[in-house]
């Protein structure tokens, strides 16, 4: 398992379903044109905006290429303080290592801290098949979990809702799961938050367990840090007696010094702040202080598959700060569910195929297709992950992954009949006088081809198809000689 959802249709097809959404696409709009206006002021107060962009690019680099070396540091760090330290190859193993930590200590409940991990590999369901509930403590994260629904952006999860769909969420089910919401609830957002607030106490005063990822986990001290900004994660990470962090092995970083530029790249490009409110780094066990039990799951689930390709192991630096899907047009328009993971947006649609592979699914192998190739998210990328490079190739390792197809695609039907043309001078010229041929009956009535029928329609429902030229280039040298007849005026 990857991060894309089960049973959901190809991006162009659900794309389609959310362009019809028209409260949606405000809701998207508000949200993003606020983020990149805060984002933007902040990265102007910063002179050397693009040295830092680059010094941050480095480190994640550095530790990519000597992974081996920096998670072997991690782990005996990591167990000098007196964690834990667990390894899964894919979700499934992470699942079951979690679910046995929580059966080994008789709970039914845990708290989370927001964690895209733990949404790549389905841990909430995985723990509730086992009759553990995992509550989502993250306000957007619990807006999502509340009404039932997927999330759609990485820094924002509910950013499809707007104020009035929240209010009716915390009306609705609030009472099913603990405290209820009051009765004279109004949309205003700090009464929302507070409304919240109360009804997720109880859960962290009484909840045994916490589940974590992180944003960071450096190797030489084994320290896990995680940001935030509302301090639900401080609450997770403190209280309970037994924490679990369940960390991509791309998380590393080498050394404490070099998360300096890191910290400061993040929360400018996700929140629009200087700093995170919230900042906690934890290394193993302090007697009587936090959890008393700490496990580390150190998650493959595709990622040697991603390091292992040239082009695209690049994707592997993203710190999750979401400024890729906050200028990208298509997200703008579509939202996140439309690419069909819990990674939407540019970066989630190179780093699905990365982690899944191509030519394994549809909906997977759609993603790379996903973009108009504008590039904003490479300019905005703090960590300078050239999405668009990486998409191009990624489109390349779908068609090359379908080539032995025994139906072959239209698309690829109409390539070979070119290269069957091109390939011959004779067949070439042939196509090109029935090419012409057909411009002249055609021409007397209209400039464009109009919609064309079958698999041609996909083509020209986006695109105008002119009719062909009534002579080729090749019959105008023949006529002209080269040329010269026009040039000399004949």
């Amino acid at each position: 398992m990857s991060g894309t959802f089960v049973g959901m249709p190809t991006f162009p097809s659900a794309a389609r379903t959310a362009l019809a959404d028209t409260q949606l696409r405000h809701n998207l709009a508000h949200a993003t044109g606020t983020i990149r206006g805060k984002r933007a002021s902040v990265v102007r107060e910063v002179e050397n905006w693009e040295d830092v962009r680059l010094a941050g690019a480095a480190v994640k680099d550095r530790a990519l290429r000597t992974l081996d070396e920096q998670l072997v540091r991690l782990e005996e760090s990591l167990t000098a303080r007196g964690a834990t330290v667990h390894w899964a190859s894919d979700a499934a193993e992470a699942n079951a290592i979690v679910t046995a930590i929580a059966r080994q200590h008789a709970v039914d409940e845990v708290v989370k801290v927001k964690s895209m991990v733990t949404q790549e590999i389905g841990l909430n369901e995985a723990l509730a098949e086992a009759g553990i509930a995992a509550w989502e403590t993250d306000l957007a994260e619990l807006i999502v979990q509340l009404g039932g629904d997927l999330p759609s952006h990485i820094l924002v999860p509910a950013i499809h809702r707007n104020r009035a769909e929240v209010r009716e969420i915390f009306l609705r089910e609030m009472a099913k799961v603990g405290r209820p919401a009051p009765v004279d609830l109004t949309d205003e957002p700090a009464v929302l938050a507070g409304a919240a607030r109360e009804h997720l106490r109880e859960k962290f005063l009484r909840a045994k367990m916490a589940v974590s990822g992180a944003n960071f986990a450096i190797a030489d001290t084994g320290t896990l840090v995680v940001v935030e900004s509302e301090g639900n994660g401080r609450m997770c990470l403190t209280l309970p007696e037994v924490l679990v962090s369940v960390v991509g092995i791309e998380k590393v970083v080498p050394t404490w010094a070099e998360l300096d530029p890191l910290l400061r790249l993040l929360p400018r490009s996700s929140t629009g702040e200087r700093m995170n409110p919230y900042t906690s780094t934890w290394s193993g066990i302090t007697p009587g202080d936090g959890p008393q039990e700490v496990h580390v799951v150190l998650l493959d689930n595709g990622r040697t598959r991603a390091l292992a390709d040239e082009v695209g192991r690049q994707a592997l630096r993203c710190i999750r700060c979401s400024a890729c899907l906050n200028v990208c047009p298509v997200y703008e328009r579509t939202g996140g569910h439309a690419y069909g993971s819990v990674y939407p947006g540019p970066i989630g649609a190179i780093l699905n195929p990365l982690l899944k592979g191509t030519g394994v699914d549809e909906q997977t192998d759609s993603l790379p297709y996903a973009s108009s190739l504008c590039g904003a998210c490479f300019e905005a990328c703090p960590v300078r992950i050239d999405i668009p490079e990486v998409l191009v190739h990624l489109r390349s390792k779908v068609v090359d992954a379908h080539r032995s197809d025994r139906i072959p695609k239209p698309e690829a039907l109409a390539f070979r009949g070119a290269a069957w043309a091109f390939a011959d001078a004779g067949r070439l010229a042939q196509v090109e006088r029935g090419s012409g041929l057909a411009g002249k009956l055609l021409g007397r009535r209209r400039t464009t081809l109009g919609r064309l029928p079958g698999p041609g329609a996909a083509w020209t429902d986006a695109r105008d198809l002119p009719v062909p030229p009534t002579e080729s280039f090749r019959a105008w040298w023949e006529r002209t000689d080269g040329g010269r007849d026009e040039s000399a005026g004949g």
